[in-house]
Order: structure tokens, then C-alpha cells, then sequence
């Protein structure tokens, strides 16, 4: 009897450079429960470390993470006060993971806005981490991505005043030099948990050509196997960057035969 071939386990699927996430839902969770919203962000902070572990597992090279807007300021001061605690609390309790795994950690946004019992500790870790290289993890804090932009255009004005750049110099190159993640690769996959589907000024410039992936399951609830089936989704996407898809399959087809 010919005895059967043990199937392996499945591959995951290969994962973009730069993936990020719109943590949605650690409101609504705790709300389906009876519980208050920080209860809902305490659990979206275990998401969040499971998230980094995997991606980094995953080869994933830029993990942005979209932790608070600069709209977030405007929610109840009881809230801000509690997520403010939550952010502390990562930076120290993630420390030592963080820096085990070779994980580069990076804030943009208006990071002077937060409490300075926060900032501290969050830019020693930036300054501690700063020559690991495994993955790039980079927390938006007091981020809008239209603020963004505003303050890269205005450094630019102020340097045209200054008589250092000619305004015909201005292009995308120096736009985007001007940006919180200048350097890095451009968005490949954006995923948003909790259901919604909108990009809530959420990276709009680097977003230009990113695949927007929607997902109902709330943010306490993700999980590896979701971030998966994210990347499996991606997989199958055909990525054309303004050309036909004939054009990007004779592409393929020319660099296979190469």
C-alpha cells in the first residue's frame, strides 16, 4: 500500500514592506459588552502587541499604527486621560520586547502635543532603538495627516522666503522629504478593523497607490490568522500604478523569462 504524503502546513502568505492599520473599534467592543470604552482600549493594547509580534514574524519591514489622531484630542478628557495612560504604560511594559526583537520605534505627529510623562519615556525609546533594524515600528500620535502636510508645505514657503529654494524646484520629491515618513516606503496595504471604511485622514499622501483592506472584526479581536487573511488578500491583488493590467502582466511575464 502506498502510504500517503504528509501535507504541510500551508505558507503564509508573503508580506508587504509596509503595512498600516487604523485600529478601529475598541469602543464599540467594550460597548457590545457592557463594559466602559477604556476597558475596550486596554484590550486593543494586547492587539497591538500581538500585531507587532507578528508582523515582525512575518518580514513585514514599516508598521505604522494609527494610535491617536489629532481629531482625538476633542473626545472626553476621562478618555484622552485613560489612552494617554494606556501609551505610557506601552512604552514601558513593551520596552524590553521592543528592543529584544530589533524593533526600530518611531513616533510622527504632533508629538509635542502629548503629556510629557508620556513623551520622555517615548523618545528614550526612539533614541534606544534607534540602530535595530529588524522592523521599523511606528506609532502616529497626535497624527493628522492633512496637519502633515500643512507642515511640510510650510517649511517649504518658509524656505522659498528665505531665498533658498525657487518655487519651480517644488515637487513631489520635496513635498514628500517634508513628511513624517520621509525615507520610508509608501504604504503598500492599509487595514481597517472595526467595520468602517474610510482612511480618516490616515497617511492620504503616502496612500497614493496602498491597497485599503476593510475588516468588520474589532480592533481587540484581530488576530494573526486576520492579519493573514489581510495579507492573503493582498496577494491577489493585481498592483498597476496607473498602467493596464495587460501591461502589467506582460511585465511579469518579460521579468520571468529574464
Amino acid at each position: 500500500m502506498t502510504r500517503p504524503i504528509p501535507l504541510r502546513p500551508a505558507e503564509p502568505p508573503a508580506a508587504p514592506r509596509h503595512i498600516g492599520i487604523i485600529m478601529d473599534g475598541n469602543g464599540r467592543w467594550a460597548n457590545r459588552r457592557g463594559q466602559p470604552r477604556t476597558a475596550g482600549h486596554r484590550e486593543g493594547a494586547e492587539a497591538v502587541n500581538r500585531t507587532v509580534t507578528a508582523c515582525r514574524e512575518r518580514g513585514v519591514e514599516v508598521l505604522t499604527l494609527y494610535a491617536f489622531s489629532a481629531q482625538n484630542w476633542a473626545r472626553p478628557e476621562t478618555e484622552v486621560a485613560a489612552l494617554m495612560q494606556l501609551l505610557y504604560d506601552y512604552v514601558l511594559g513593551e520596552r524590553a520586547s521592543i528592543m529584544r526583537q530589533g524593533i526600530r520605534l518611531q513616533a510622527i505627529g504632533d508629538v509635542e502635543q502629548l503629556p510629557s510623562f508620556v513623551r520622555g519615556p517615548l523618545r528614550a525609546l526612539e533614541a534606544e532603538s534607534r540602530h535595530n533594524h529588524d522592523m521599523t515600528l511606528a506609532l502616529a500620535l497626535s497624527y493628522g495627516s492633512r496637519e502633515e502636510l500643512v507642515r511640510s508645505a510650510r517649511a517649504l514657503a518658509e524656505r522659498v522666503a528665505r531665498g533658498e529654494l525657487d518655487p519651480a524646484d517644488i515637487d513631489e520629491a520635496a513635498l514628500g522629504g517634508g513628511l513624517d515618513t520621509a525615507g520610508w516606503p509608501d504604504p503598500d496595504l492599509i487595514i481597517r478593523t472595526g467595520g468602517e471604511r474610510r482612511l480618516s485622514n490616515f497617511l492620504l499622501w503616502q496612500a497614493a497607490y496602498a491597497e485599503l483592506y476593510f475588516t468588520p472584526v474589532a480592533w481587540p479581536d484581530f488576530t494573526p490568522h486576520d492579519l493573514d487573511a489581510a495579507f492573503a488578500w493582498f496577494a491577489d491583488r493585481q498592483r498597476r500604478f496607473g498602467l493596464t493590467g495587460e501591461q502589467v502582466e506582460a511585465d511579469v511575464m518579460e521579468r520571468a523569462s529574464c
